[in-house]
């Protein structure tokens, strides 16, 4: 990475002055992408790049002021009530930091331009700026997961540990990313809520929790058409297999032993072989393993986040 900051220097204040330039191969095979990145350092020199469009995201924060943050992430799709399962647990140990993607949930769209998942890390990042947390514990589910990532390679000092949980550093096949947004834009969120739902729990699962079910169409439902469409465009345009040796954050992968999005073949496996001494924890499970095996699921994700404090 060819950078104009200096090592050991704080990427802070992204949200209030994105002022200096790191160029970095995102996508295996493309040209150099240039994107702007903070020293906390003043003397720091650099080409100025215009300011970051960041959006400011809704979050919630629960748990005790004096207690390591950790923060979540959540799907497509989703708001940050998909983790209810997991935030009373983990509230128990740590600041449980929880926020809706750009276009989801209560959080605004971003128009006039697609999205790329550097975007979408971004936007995480001017939160934490925001709320002056310097640096946090990070688990992310599936396009959370890919957040994550970029996080985790861009700007290691902000993260303590990475947990990463259905999800990938590519898609083969953008195809099915691509036929979503052109659906979403055709038809609204409501037209493919039932659909992608139907991948994310396992059936047996699914049948015994229609309440969990229902609720998680509606989050669909109402998420943005542009935000749900431009975030199935970052996903389809995410390469980060060139990123993956470079996290040196101790890292837990966790998959889902039913998931038909991510299988733990080739996805979760590519990603704990890639990253520096990642584990990887395999549940049963489909998309939202971490969802179906809540009680395992929030006993590894706390004792992972509470060994890398």
């Amino acid at each position: 990475m060819v950078s104009a900051v200096g090592e050991g220097q704080r990427m802070v204040g992204v949200a209030q002055q994105v002022e200096h330039l790191v160029v970095v191969q995102d996508v295996a095979g493309s040209s150099p992408v240039t994107h702007p990145i903070l020293s906390a350092r003043a003397g720091c020199t650099g080409t100025r790049v215009p300011r970051m469009r960041t959006v400011e995201v809704h979050h919630e924060l629960t748990g005790s002021p004096d207690s390591p943050v950790l923060v979540l992430a959540g799907p497509l799709g989703s708001t940050l009530d998909i983790w209810q399962p997991q935030v009373d647990a983990l509230a128990e140990r740590f600041r449980v930091l929880r926020y809706d993607h750009r276009g989801h949930g209560r959080s605004p769209v971003l128009h006039g331009g697609s999205y790329a998942v550097m975007d979408l890390a971004l936007d995480a990042l001017a939160l934490l700026d925001r709320l002056s947390i310097e640096r946090a514990a990070f688990c992310g589910l599936s396009l959370g997961g890919m957040v994550g990532i970029w996080l985790a390679a861009h700007a290691p000092e902000r993260l303590s540990s990475l947990v990463l949980c259905s999800t990938s550093a590519r898609f083969d096949d953008h195809g099915p990313w691509v036929e979503r947004a052109a659906s979403v834009r055709f038809a609204g969120t409501g037209g493919i809520a039932a659909d992608v739902v139907a991948d994310w729990f396992t059936p047996e699962w699914a049948a015994a929790h229609p309440d969990v079910v229902e609720q998680a169409i509606q989050m669909i439902t109402k998420t943005t058409d542009d935000g749900f469409a431009e975030c199935c465009s970052a996903i389809a345009g995410w390469d980060a297999r060139r990123l993956l040796g470079r996290i040196m954050t101790p890292t837990l992968v966790i998959a889902g032993a039913q998931d038909k999005e991510t299988p733990v073949i080739p996805h979760a496996k590519t990603l704990a072989a890639a990253i520096y001494r990642a584990k990887l924890e395999v549940l049963d499970g489909a998309h939202l393993a971490v969802i179906e095996q809540a009680d395992r699921a929030n006993r590894l994700i706390a004792r992972h986040a509470a060994a890398n404090k």
